[in-house]
């Protein structure tokens, strides 16, 4: 009996913990908006020559080049906690498309290149915030978010500039957000996220590396439980996540 009893307070103990600390669960769609930058560490050390390009052919491979932007989506789940309302942990499984649209190098004495070609990659992401909010004394929360997200890369198709644009299967990025959160139906509230997320580190083949920046808008939905008020006329009114 008294194991039974010390069992259902440790529930009740954890459960009482977790309604203190547990702020919210979500889930978005999102636009993204990617390219990759290639930088080659030798740019400029080399001469254009037939010789140089018949020992180092990777060297012109990997110029110095920028793409151009890929569009494309992403959607994901995330859970909110935290013991006070400034200051949050924001946890979130996303699946992101990332890319970008790229010419081949065809000539190296020239620079010439090929048309636009596409390069795709599909990420599982476990991504991690600091999220900060700011009560700005209006219907809407204002907040901001920095945190890292940790990606696998579930499939690629690297159509130009191979091997310098095939990304690792394992890896990490920054993220850094703003975004604004509105009142909606009950406990619901909707919201709407601008992040920027780059590389961290840029995986390099030889002497030339890759960098990959996206741009994410976020629109979507929040659940956040209520806390109990006193039952009065002078009880305050449910205004968003600061309550």
């Amino acid at each position: 009996m008294k194991k039974i009893v010390l069992i259902l307070s440790l529930i009740f103990i954890q459960q009482q913990l977790f309604a203190q600390v547990f702020k919210g669960i979500g889930a978005y769609g999102a636009l993204t908006e990617s390219r990759h930058k290639y930088k080659n560490i030798d740019a400029g050390s080399r001469q254009f020559t037939a010789i140089d390009y018949a020992n180092n052919p990777d060297y012109y491979s990997g110029r110095n080049y920028v793409g151009k932007e890929h569009f494309s989506w992403g959607a994901g789940i995330f859970a909110e906690f935290s013991s006070n309302y400034a200051a949050r942990w924001q946890t979130e499984i996303s699946y992101t498309k990332k890319g970008s649209k790229e010419k081949s190098l065809t000539d190296p004495f020239t620079g010439a290149r090929t048309g636009f070609q596409t390069n795709k990659y599909t990420y599982i992401q476990w991504n991690n915030y600091l999220k900060f909010f700011s009560d700005m004394g209006i219907a809407s929360a204002k907040y901001w978010m920095i945190g890292i997200r940790a990606e696998y890369l579930l499939s690629g198709s690297s159509s130009a500039n191979a091997p310098f644009s095939e990304p690792k299967k394992i890896w990490a990025s920054g993220d850094i957000g703003i975004g604004m959160e509105f009142p909606f139906i009950r406990k619901i509230n909707w919201f709407i996220e601008e992040h920027w997320n780059p590389d961290i580190w840029n995986p390099r083949v030889r002497s030339t590396s890759m960098r990959n920046r996206t741009f994410e808008t976020r629109v979507g939905l929040v659940y956040r439980p209520r806390r109990k008020s006193i039952d009065d006329c002078n009880a305050p009114k449910y205004r968003g996540p600061a309550y």
